[in-house]
């Protein structure tokens, strides 16, 4: 049976949202700790890669506790909801750790101090999982069901789908949070001005806290599907994925949980359907490593034509 270019074409191209969609998942999970941070804080927590890398670890190790490779049968789905809640408990709590110990001493500091710190803090991380590991790279269990699903030319694996709905789910459960509790208002009100969230009763330094583990345990989750994705984890694994979703942040208007949202998807689709793309014309043959390329430049085009981001609030001048 011969089959229409056109609906190779279309399968093709549907393969590239999905792969786009999946990346951008991840980006925008891990992205919601930058944008919550900043909106309370004013200031980039540019550990929170390897906070995104130690929620990987830690549901590794919760998975390699339920028999890893040999898990099967209805097993399959409580090992990786147990991953899931281990690694957001993980990355939640060194966040804690990581906004008591670098960022509240220096919370009145100049901004290069804490920017300073949080770097160190990356650094530190990093090297420590790596020297825990001998710099080895870790693999998760193949144990996610193989095969997919859907009509015609239009197909996604259940791996690709359940890491998309688990991603949005989390991201709509932390909208809920912030946007219908009181917690939510807590936050909100200290983001809008601390001294006067203060006067009203709110305690700051918790509130605080509550955002660093809310944002950490969304890259604890992302930390998770990661692995059960691309199977390889390794010490130095948050790095990139941390520069990608800082990225996104400032893409959909840093500060703005939409726009994380907004804009760890648009940089999953800039980086597949994009390079595709530009392979299309005559003579241009880009390889996977001009993801980065593009992803980048993508940053540079909208801080010049829209420096404060697609989502970015409004705010008002005062005299």
């Amino acid at each position: 049976m011969i089959v229409p270019h056109f609906f190779l074409s279309t399968a093709f191209w549907w393969d590239q949202f999905v792969n786009g969609l999946t990346t951008g998942s991840l980006y925008a999970l891990i992205a919601l700790g930058y944008t919550m941070v900043y909106g309370v804080l004013k200031m980039i927590n540019f550990s929170h890669g390897e906070v995104f890398m130690l929620g990987s670890f830690a549901g590794y190790g919760v998975l390699a506790a339920f028999g890893g490779g040999d898990i099967s049968g209805p097993m399959v789905a409580v090992a990786i909801l147990a991953a899931l809640v281990g690694a957001m408990a993980a990355s939640a709590g060194a966040a804690a750790v990581i906004e008591r110990l670098a960022y509240r001493p220096l919370r009145n500091a100049p901004r290069l101090a804490p920017l300073i710190s949080a770097i160190g803090v990356s650094i530190f991380l990093q090297y420590l999982v790596l020297d825990r590991t001998e710099a080895r790279a870790k693999f998760y269990p193949d144990i996610f069901p193989r095969g997919d699903f859907g009509f015609g030319a239009f197909q996604i694996t259940y791996m690709q789908a359940f890491l998309i709905a688990s991603s949005v789910a989390m991201m709509l459960f932390l909208y809920a949070i912030v946007q219908r509790t009181r917690v939510g208002r807590a936050i909100r009100a200290v983001a809008e001005n601390p001294a006067n969230a203060s006067l009203m009763g709110v305690d700051v330094n918790r509130t605080i806290v509550i955002v660093f583990v809310l944002g950490a345990a969304m890259a604890g989750v992302a930390g998770v599907l990661h692995g059960l994705f691309f199977q390889t984890i390794r010490g130095s694994m948050g790095f990139l994925p941390g520069i990608k979703a800082f990225t996104a942040a400032v893409l959909g208007g840093i500060g703005s949980i939409p726009g994380a949202v907004a804009g760890g998807y648009a940089l999953g689709l800039a980086e597949t359907i994009g390079r595709e793309l530009l392979n299309e014309i005559p003579g241009v043959d880009l390889g996977n490593q001009w993801r980065d390329v593009i992803a980048f430049s993508l940053l540079v085009a909208i801080l010049i034509f829209r420096p404060t981001g697609i989502f970015a609030e409004r705010t008002s001048t005062r005299a």
